[in-house]
């Protein structure tokens, strides 16, 4: 199992919001390279990026940000928020993202989706962000009537490289993961799950590792660790042992 340490961008800055509320954000360092260097001198082998000002806008708002952490470190860059367009996808993956994370555009042409799975194999996940089990798009502003389970059955044999599921209820509130709705989902599905949203503490991570599942394949975390709350290293060491 892999720990993703998060990087969430907004007007250029490394914040982190409440419940995905644009305006509840907690500014942790105006640097972003720089944190990306510290997690990478943290032994991180991915590092999770999500541009928020680009997933209400629809399109890159924090891109020179996004190119200063790829240019800093040499640790895979998974990059989501904003990406809409089959050409934004190759040119963020010509400028050496590893991995490209597609929400909205997973909700609104699926098809779409599909293709570049096929066209890009490995490098595309799908972001399925749910409030009360349905997704959210848009930035997390729009509540489709779309359930979790049914979008990532979509793309079972798409061939996305992992399904990453954030319980907006539980992002950024240190109250612990919807272990059970990411579970469900999982088991819903053959393909390999990212956990996201609500990480407080190594117990967490514990349980998610011990849920009996061996699709969840890897966990995001972000206000724990700016916090202090959770050592990477040990979180590192904890879900490889």
């Amino acid at each position: 199992m892999i720990l993703y340490p998060a990087i969430d961008l907004k007007a250029g800055q490394c914040v982190r919001l409440y419940r995905g509320a644009l305006d509840q954000a907690t500014v942790f360092n105006d640097d972003p390279a720089g944190q990306a260097r510290v997690f990478a001198a943290a032994g991180a082998e991915w590092i999770h990026v999500v541009d928020l000002d680009g997933a209400v806008s629809g399109k890159s708002a924090n891109g020179e940000a996004v190119e200063k952490i790829l240019r800093a470190v040499d640790v895979p860059i998974q990059l989501g928020g904003g990406i809409r367009h089959p050409d934004a996808i190759q040119a963020w993956l010509d400028k050496g993202v590893s991995r490209v994370v597609l929400g909205t555009m997973a909700l609104r042409h699926p098809d779409v989706v599909t293709d570049c799975c096929r066209l890009y194999p490995g490098r595309i996940a799908v972001a399925i962000d749910a409030k009360d089990g349905k997704v959210a798009a848009g930035g997390w502003v729009e509540v489709s009537e779309v359930l979790a389970t049914d979008l990532a059955k979509k793309f079972q044999d798409a061939g996305v490289a992992a399904i990453v599921f954030t319980d907006i209820g539980r992002d950024g509130t240190l109250e612990g993961p919807n272990v059970e709705a990411t579970l469900a989902l999982a088991r819903a599905v053959s393909r390999p799950v990212i956990a996201s949203g609500g990480i407080r503490s190594l117990d967490d991570l514990r349980e998610l590792k011990a849920s009996g599942s061996d699709r969840i394949a890897g966990v995001i975390c972000g206000r724990a660790l700016y916090e202090g709350l959770i050592d990477l290293p040990a979180a590192i060491r904890l879900l490889k042992d």
